[in-house]
């Protein structure tokens, strides 16, 4: 009986050995299978990282070209504005320079006109007077051997008639002051006499010389002698 029972415990002990080299076994084989499952995630998750990376890198590749692409735009689009800008301002500089030309032209023949016209404002009026000069060069002539006073008288009256026709061509009009009321405006008292009458008391009893008002504007006042 002893011995049966040592057979029958070896027997057990040889297959709980079996048994436990078998676990072992499994062990072993979860472990090299979790180890390759955790390799092949671990290669996995390496592989989607670098998938992402790439994936990023390509956006972020992406990303730079788009940006300097459109700095690139945008550095053409500012060279075109300056170029237009610096078209526009050559114009103007051209136009400013042309004006200032055109300008100082203006100037100098305007004052050249004006010089002209201060220097030949009588022209006119001296080419019509001139010709009375000749009537009395004429006359002068004539007198020295002239034995008829009226026909002296004559003469000297045309050209007295012709000087004012002359006179009021230029819009110059004489104003007569004798007998009238002293206009201090238009006249000039020289000298004071006593009046031939109550009624020439304050007014002009003899006109020495006329005033003339030229348009509106008066050029010379009247030399007069007034009664008192």
């Amino acid at each position: 009986m002893p011995f049966g029972r040592q057979i029958d415990i070896h027997f057990v002990s040889k297959n709980d050995t079996m048994e436990n080299d078998k676990i072992k076994s499994e062990v072993e084989n979860n472990t090299e299978n979790k180890s390759e499952s955790t390799n092949t995630n671990s290669m996995n998750e390496q592989q989607i990282n670098n998938e992402q990376q790439n994936n990023n890198s390509s956006t972020d590749s992406s990303n730079n070209n788009e940006s300097a692409n459109q700095e690139s735009q945008e550095k053409n689009e500012l060279m075109k504005k300056i170029e237009t800008l610096e078209q526009q301002l050559a114009e103007l500089n051209d136009k400013h320079i042309r004006l200032l030309a055109e300008f100082d032209n203006f100037r100098k023949r305007t004052r050249k006109e004006k010089e002209d016209l201060i220097k030949y404002a009588g022209e006119e009026i001296w080419k019509s007077i001139l010709p009375i000069l000749d009537d009395f060069d004429r006359a002068i002539k004539e007198n020295a051997t002239a034995t008829d006073i009226e026909v002296v008288k004559k003469g000297f009256e045309i050209i007295h008639n012709k000087f004012k026709h002359i006179i009021s061509q230029n819009n110059i009009v004489p104003i007569d002051s004798l007998h009238k009321e002293f206009n201090a405006d238009t006249m000039e008292a020289v000298a004071k006499i006593p009046a031939q009458s109550e009624e020439l008391k304050g007014k002009v009893v003899e006109e020495l010389e006329k005033a003339y008002q030229m348009n509106d504007k008066l050029i010379r006042h009247a030399k007069v002698v007034v009664g008192e």
